[in-house]
């Protein structure tokens, strides 16, 4: 499978996990960046977990402007 098509077949369920570790935050507060990393690190295949990287900072972005 090409990097292009597992990133479009994968891209959906990257931004669904990416909302729930950040809908995470408010609860968590505090240990929230520890707890989320770790969250990071258990996705499987590391593609993946860059990408569920790349959409919770969208979302980071999208809240800190």
């Amino acid at each position: 499978m090409s990097r292009a098509d597992f990133h479009s077949q994968n891209l959906e369920t990257a931004r669904i996990e990416a909302r729930r570790l950040y809908g995470a935050k408010a609860e968590l507060q505090g240990a929230w960046l520890n707890w989320v990393a770790a969250q990071i690190y258990t996705l499987r295949p590391a593609e993946y977990a860059s990408m569920v990287r790349r959409e919770l900072q969208s979302l980071q972005e999208k809240s800190d402007s």
